[in-house]
């Protein structure tokens, strides 16, 4: 038996699976903390130092990091489901400026530019890959 929940879509409804939000997040998820990891390894590898504090952020981190945003942005967009009208053009503003204040730490940290302009572009790489996809899924 499946479960799907209704969304209204003007004067029509349209019935999709309830867990696909979930599903998605899961997936997009990972997806983009592979992603991050990836080039996170290679900038590393490329000399850019991905240290803060005199340590040395591990890869793992960026996975875990990023897999916790995406699940953040799935239950953010979960609930503008629910309570807004215009749940897409909300998530997109509240991550982009969500995504923007992040980017925040990035700048202030690390000691060195390379770093810094590394650690932005993986979390703004983040974004682009976890963003659009959970938009998709919103009700309007």
């Amino acid at each position: 038996m499946s479960v799907t929940t209704p969304i209204l879509t003007g004067s029509t409804s349209v019935h999709r699976p309830a867990g696909s939000l979930r599903r998605t997040t899961v997936v997009v998820g990972l997806a983009a903390a592979a992603v991050t990891s990836v080039v996170a390894a290679a900038m590393h590898a490329a000399g850019v130092p991905l240290a803060t504090g005199g340590k040395m952020i591990p890869i793992a981190g960026f996975a875990q990091m990023t897999f916790l945003g995406a699940v953040l942005g799935g239950l953010l967009l979960a609930v503008l489901n629910r309570r807004s009208t215009t749940s897409r053009s909300r998530f997109v503003q509240i991550t982009a400026v969500l995504t923007a204040l992040s980017c925040v730490p990035s700048v202030v940290l690390p000691p060195d530019t390379a770093t810094k302009v590394a650690l932005v572009a993986l979390h703004l790489l983040a974004a682009a890959i976890i963003v659009p996809v959970l938009a998709r899924r919103a009700g309007a």
